[in-house]
């Protein structure tokens, strides 16, 4: 994507023509999945979402299709003051030939770098400036996105891993004490998830579990 840049970095802004224009299109849709599944919200959502079906064992419900669409509209709405600064800030004035291609990345990046930074740990960006011995960057536009980007990743599954064992604990409790009644009883043969699992979706609807979860996914953010 720099290397993109840079090739039109000298350009005069009424020199972004409509083929440019495509061109960047295209770019951005071919790294969008990426873009998606490292630099928003989108990784930590998904995991805890797919935590909470886990920890239910109701194996395929919600199915895969289900939790993706949750975790992306839920994206586009935690993600939605980045992206409109970013629509602001530098989308609209290349559009409008203001500025050149290169200011225009420069002015994207700034947002997506600020909604990573709050949500990094700072040992983990640390770990990967030190493993390129780069030094230590004064401001955060002088963190390279090559840094930052797994940074935030590594931090992003560190917190979804957190918020999926909290969800699993009272669930796991439920497993235990089915589990000690039916050997109590001697059901040894008799599997402790086919009768636990009608009481963990019931303590789950009584409780609003899904209400519960995206308002935690919400105010981690």
């Amino acid at each position: 994507m720099e290397d993109f840049v840079q090739l039109f970095s000298d350009t005069d802004p009424s020199s972004v023509s409509t083929s440019i224009k495509l061109l960047l299109l295209l770019t951005v849709l071919s790294i969008a999945p990426g873009i998606l599944l490292l630099m928003t919200s989108f990784a930590r959502i998904v995991i805890v979402l797919s935590f909470t079906r886990t920890a239910l064992a109701t194996q395929q419900m919600p199915p895969n299709q289900v939790i993706i669409g949750l975790a992306m509209f839920l994206t586009f709405f935690v993600m939605a003051p980045t992206l409109q600064q970013v629509n602001e800030q530098a989308l609209t004035p290349l559009f409008d030939e203001e500025i050149t291609l290169d200011e225009a990345y420069d002015r994207a990046v700034i947002p997506f770098k600020e909604f990573m930074s709050e949500h990094t740990r700072q040992k983990d960006l640390e770990l990967f400036l030190s493993y390129s011995g780069a030094e230590r960057p004064a401001s955060l536009e002088e963190v390279p996105m090559s840094h930052l980007v797994p940074a935030f990743a590594l931090s992003e599954i560190k917190t979804a891993f957190q918020m999926g064992f909290m969800i699993f604990i009272p669930f796991l409790v439920i497993d235990m004490i089915v589990a000690s009644v039916l050997m109590s009883m001697g059901m040894m043969m008799l599997p402790p998830v086919m009768i636990s699992l009608p009481f963990k979706i019931l303590l789950f609807v009584l409780v609003d579990g899904w209400h519960l979860v995206f308002k935690s996914l919400l105010q981690s953010f």
